[in-house]
């Protein structure tokens, strides 16, 4: 069993302070991220940097030898075993791949950059938008927009794709390569690149179960499809109606007097989802902003887990977690099949999330696909500023 942080004599301190941790996705490739240790020994926090974004571990617990910190937001946690004052190792595992997706782990105290670079060396210069293809000239293959932002020999950025975008990344431009990571706890991305010019190629790792290739070109032009574009009514002339569990195992039919003359956003997400968990942090405050004015969500999750109080157990402590106040309900296993059979009066559902938008006479006013969240930077901005005041909009109709 778990002992309490509170047992002090047991548990092993560490340095607090900044840390280069290390995954190791296979016997030759490490995805390096920072950490930072903090607090006293009773309430020592872990936080996981990725670019902007700091992502604090809730409470260590402890069991035999070793430190459990959860991840907040997702169904994974570190187990951390302390070597020395300046070295722990231990590993990382992802319940939602399964009790055996384990990837070792290690770290160092002290951080200066992720990847290793060399001083007084002139960097390439790549700021700005790629146009990017992921496993080009494969069935797979599929566009994305790269936006990078350098400073001397640090970048950040992400990659936007017709389905969300792959969140804060993080790391180094070298004499002839780029090199970024992200830790979340759900994802664990390694992008490698050879730059050339204008143009880049190299390797996209995801966690221990995924290497592809990807290449890129400079294109400040290049956009993606449309989100409102790809999924869509087949006929406008039927109404959008399903019945759905509530987490009380009971029949939630939609639209009902609840309903009735209210502007509704239906949320297809799950929680295990980072880019669902972007939105639905926007979503909670679109709530609390226009909820008083007429405005409902039900989120309607796909989950992974064994039982129907799996799921339910997963919403539950994502509803006390960010203290969400709109509908949710139980669609079933994690599987975008599944949700197209239910919302089978859509072409398709390719992405989690999907947002519905719906106005006062129950007529699907857009459909939007994935989510690209505060990573995205003035693409998030600008989709928070057009969807409050489309929600607006939908509201003043009569």
């Amino acid at each position: 069993m778990f002992t309490s942080f509170s047992q002090e004599a047991m548990l092993p301190v560490l340095k607090n302070g900044s840390w280069t941790g290390k995954l190791q996705l296979n016997t030759t490739t490490n995805l390096p991220f920072e950490f930072i240790i903090s607090g006293k020994k009773k309430s020592q926090l872990f936080t996981i940097i990725n670019g902007e974004e700091s992502i604090v571990l809730e409470k260590g617990k402890m069991m035999n030898d070793s430190i459990h910190y959860v991840f907040p937001a997702f169904n994974s946690e570190l187990v951390v075993r302390k070597k020395n004052k300046r070295n722990i190792k231990g590993y990382w595992i992802n319940y939602n791949k399964g009790k055996s997706y384990i990837i070792p782990f290690s770290a160092s105290y002290g951080f200066k950059t992720r990847f290793p670079v060399k001083r007084d060396v002139t960097y390439p210069y790549i700021d700005g938008n790629w146009e990017a293809t992921f496993d080009p000239g494969t069935a797979d293959s599929s566009k994305a927009l790269g936006i990078f932002h350098q400073k001397e020999n640090k970048a950040k950025g992400t990659f936007l794709t017709e389905t969300g975008d792959f969140r804060y990344l993080e790391g180094n431009v070298t004499a002839d390569s780029l090199f970024l990571s992200c830790f979340d706890g759900s994802h664990a991305y390694l992008i490698t690149g050879k730059i050339l010019g204008d143009s880049m190629s190299g390797s996209f790792y995801s966690g221990k179960h995924w290497v592809g290739k990807w290449n890129a070109r400079c294109n400040d032009y290049f956009q993606l499809s449309n989100p409102d574009s790809l999924t869509y009514m087949v006929d406008e002339s039927k109404p959008f109606t399903f019945t759905l569990k509530d987490l009380t195992n009971t029949d939630f039919v939609f639209p009902n007097e609840q309903y009735t003359n209210k502007v509704t956003i239906i949320q297809i997400m799950g929680t295990w989802c980072p880019n669902c968990m972007d939105e639905t942090k926007y979503f909670k405050e679109i709530y609390s902003k226009y909820h008083s004015s007429g405005l409902e969500i039900i989120s309607v999750a796909y989950e992974v887990g064994n039982s129907f109080e799996d799921y339910v157990f997963k919403i539950n402590r994502l509803k006390e977690r960010y203290n969400l106040d709109f509908q949710f309900l139980i669609g079933g296993s994690a599987n975008k099949g599944l949700a197209s059979e239910q919302f089978n009066m859509l072409n398709e559902i390719i992405s989690f999330p999907t947002a519905i938008f719906i106005d006062k006479k129950g007529k699907v006013r857009r459909v939007h696909t994935g989510f690209n969240g505060p990573g995205t930077g003035q693409y998030y901005i600008d989709y928070t500023i057009e969807t409050d005041l489309f929600i607006q909009e939908l509201l003043n109709e009569h």
